[in-house]
């Protein structure tokens, strides 16, 4: 079964860090990738670019509109995804549990229903 963890960004709470543990928490989380990619069980972790670095696409009248943005209300983004295939879903939510965001803030988890094949 595969698994979607989410972790929502605010760059204020993390500049608010002192850099040493900031270089800590990044250590906590390449330990938890390492652990879980040699499980098998991680099968990628994708850390996004800046909220001022998206971009929205959509199409009117045929033409594809590309501007900067999302332009949030809410002080946190979209900062890191974290894609699971395990056995069930208590295995995920024991391995959510452990990722480093969990005790920082929190972290999302959404069940994967459909996938495409390649």
């Amino acid at each position: 079964m595969k698994f979607l963890l989410i972790i929502y960004g605010n760059k204020a709470f993390w500049d608010s860090i002192p850099a040493d543990e900031r270089e800590a928490t990044i250590a906590e989380f390449d330990a938890f990738n390492t652990k879980y990619t040699k499980t098998g069980e991680l099968l990628g972790a994708y850390g996004l670019a800046d909220v001022t670095e998206a971009k929205t696409v959509r199409v009117r009248d045929g033409m594809p509109v590309v501007t900067d943005g999302p332009y949030l209300e809410a002080k946190e983004y979209l900062a890191s995804t974290y894609l699971l295939d395990v056995a069930d879903e208590a295995r995920a939510l024991e391995i959510a549990a452990e990722l480093p965001a969990a005790a920082l803030s929190q972290v999302e988890f959404w069940p994967i229903l459909h996938e495409a094949s390649p």
